[in-house]
């Protein structure tokens, strides 16, 4: 697998305490990426950051789109997809 595109399911942030859901939403798509691809190295693009960030800290998106693409051996970059509505 060269590329690819995952929608990751952030809904389960939300049990989460508020203050803490930016941080885990960041790690729960390294981790996805990482457990999926089984690489040892994700590099997350600033557009998902961004896109993260773009809401406030306490309410991450629910669903998000990302685009991986395997750079090296063992390393992959993910970078956003689309923006994923939420119906």
């Amino acid at each position: 697998m060269n590329e690819g595109i995952y929608i990751i399911n952030l809904g389960r942030l939300y049990w989460t305490g508020r203050y803490r859901r930016l941080a885990r939403a960041v790690k729960a798509v390294k981790e996805f990426v990482r457990r999926h691809t089984k690489a040892s190295e994700v590099i997350i693009d600033r557009s998902i950051n961004e896109y993260i960030f773009s809401r406030a800290y306490d309410r991450p998106p629910r669903r998000i789109a990302v685009k991986v693409i395997k750079i090296d051996e063992g390393v992959v970059k993910a970078s956003l997809a689309l923006e994923v509505s939420s119906s």
